[in-house]
């Protein structure tokens, strides 16, 4: 690292292992991370320190071919109301299968953890209660925590430096049941360009999605980039037909109890317009992941069949009592 030299990916997938078995100390750890972070991680660095938590962490073995996760990368600094989340329940609520990987919030009032845990449920690693939970009801939730034994190793020192590390980019690629569909919000264009390599690397069909004024989502609060296996392209919020949002209104709230209050709307069709749109819009791009060969157009109805036929909320309805 001090003659800016490039980590291979086994040699940084050695690394993460050596650190489960605590074969380091902590100042060389952090010495570690803050010189990725001041260079820069390469596709390969972040490749093996992934396979490093695949493989000492716990798996999910799903009996499901293909499903999709829908998941932010965080840190946009925006406490915008659990977007993401919200439209993997509209995804599975229009008939297709979900695994949703997510933690607690790190920088907002709510992370998909959070708004999962307001509505009572009980996160699992148990094998038979997750594939029951797909099969009846086409959607699991996958709490970081209990998969990726290695993350509580650097824990501490991620805490202690306080500024964000190429561990808070590994969150998006090490789902433990591996999906082979993704749809994932950046918060910038060079995070797009890292994950296109990544997914490319690792052979999933994916969509990475990013605002251009800063969400790690799409916020519809204007002209927002979408790259997939087949394109790439600039939308405006008119090329699906909405008006542009008010950042305002999709703010997530300063409790836990209002970020659940404005997801339960959506998901129950009573929300204002701009929140609404902006579920529909992420979980349109999320069922084209899975259809490739359908229009946006197309998706667009697909979520919005979801949401106005009480399918979603029924869908949330049914998790909760599988997983209460």
């Amino acid at each position: 690292m001090l003659n800016h030299e490039e980590l291979t990916r086994e040699e940084t997938r050695d690394i993460l292992v050596n650190i489960t078995k605590g074969e380091y100390p902590n100042e060389q750890i952090t010495a570690l991370i803050t010189g990725l972070q001041m260079r820069g991680i390469t596709v390969d660095e972040l490749l093996g320190f992934r396979d490093g938590i695949l493989e000492t962490g716990v798996k999910a073995v799903l009996d499901c071919d293909r499903y999709i996760d829908v998941v932010g990368t965080g840190g946009d600094q925006k406490n915008t109301f659990n977007i993401s989340t919200c439209s993997c329940f509209v995804i599975a609520g229009a008939g297709y299968k979900v695994a949703k990987h997510g933690n607690y919030a790190a920088t907002s009032v709510s992370g998909a953890s959070n708004i999962i845990e307001t509505h009572g449920v009980h996160f699992t690693s148990d094998i038979d209660r997750l594939n029951r939970s797909m099969e009846e009801c086409g959607i699991v939730y996958l709490h970081a925590q209990l998969f990726a034994k290695a993350m509580k190793f650097v824990g501490p020192i991620r805490k202690a430096l306080a500024f964000p590390t190429y561990f808070n980019l590994l969150g998006p690629i090490v789902n433990p049941s591996q999906p082979k569909c993704q749809l994932l919000g950046v918060a910038n264009l060079d995070q797009m360009r890292l994950y296109s390599n990544v997914y490319q690397r690792i052979g999933v069909d994916y969509g990475i999605v990013n605002s251009i004024d800063g969400y790690d989502e799409i916020s519809l609060t204007g002209d927002f980039k979408v790259t997939t296996n087949r394109y790439e392209r600039i939308f405006h919020p008119s090329h699906l037909g909405f008006d542009p949002a008010d950042p305002s209104k999709l703010y997530g709230g300063t409790t836990p109890a209002e970020a659940k209050r404005i997801f339960d709307n959506v998901l129950l069709n009573q929300a204002e317009r701009d929140q609404k749109n902006v579920v529909l819009a992420n979980a349109a791009f999320g069922i084209q992941v899975l259809e490739q060969d359908k229009s946006i157009e197309e998706c667009l109805d697909i979520a919005k069949e979801s949401i106005e036929s009480g399918k979603a909320w029924k869908t949330l309805q049914k998790f909760v009592e599988l997983n209460s």
